[in-house]
């Protein structure tokens, strides 16, 4: 008779990360040149004109099949070094020098695919306190944890850190780099009051599917 799997093996089986990630070629054609830019440029608008970048990641991650679950998961870096906010910073957030800040470092993932990483500055004086021990305690997003301050988010820089179109023409596959493009934010609330600042660097695995099905 056959063993019954470990209970290890089987969690591992029904999970949603479960999905083995493959490795997906994007041949460098001028079509495929011009999908990535297109795809890359619509993502980008999605993130600007929603309120929750998590939000707008959970539907691409949906969309595009990255995962069985498109639920992003907030994987927080280890040994992250805090970056203690600027002067400059602490003027767009309208707090002064004493106010407390808490830092988070997170990789977004969806699936086997991380989408993004992100640097977090948040006041935890105007988050409810289930907030902050969510935050804390938990790898649930930045945007899901706050949705109920009604946020929305004003992004004064963006920087597109790669081009699909300058690709090398005599090589045999688009190689993105890690880095696609940055955004950074400041969120508030429904009442027009700033509790946080992002930096988020979107990553290659958000191409990471066939570009014939890229439609």
């Amino acid at each position: 008779m056959r063993k019954a799997a470990p209970l290890a093996w089987l969690w591992l089986l029904l999970s949603p990360f479960a999905i083995a990630k493959a490795e997906v070629r994007w041949p460098n054609t001028l079509l495929n040149r011009w999908r990535a830019t297109a795809l890359l440029e619509t993502l980008n608008a999605e993130i600007l004109a929603s309120p929750s970048a998590t939000v707008s990641l959970e539907k691409w991650c949906g969309a595009h099949r990255l995962a069985r679950d498109p639920r992003l998961v907030a994987e927080k870096v280890e040994g992250a070094a805090p970056r203690p906010l600027s002067p400059e910073q602490r003027r767009r957030l309208g707090i002064g020098p004493d106010e407390p800040v808490n830092y988070r470092h997170v990789r977004l993932r969806c699936g086997d695919h991380v989408l993004s990483e992100a640097d977090n500055w948040y006041l935890p004086s105007r988050l409810t306190p289930e907030m902050n021990r969510a935050l804390e305690t938990t790898h649930a997003p930045f945007g899901r944890v706050v949705r109920p301050l009604g946020l929305w988010r004003r992004t004064f820089e963006v920087r597109l850190l790669w081009s699909p179109l300058a690709a090398p023409g005599d090589a045999e596959n688009l190689a993105p780099p890690q880095a696609l493009f940055e955004h950074r934010a400041v969120l508030y609330t429904k009442d027009n009051l700033p509790f946080s600042e992002v930096d988020e660097v979107y990553r290659r695995d958000v191409l990471d599917f066939p570009p014939d099905s890229a439609q």
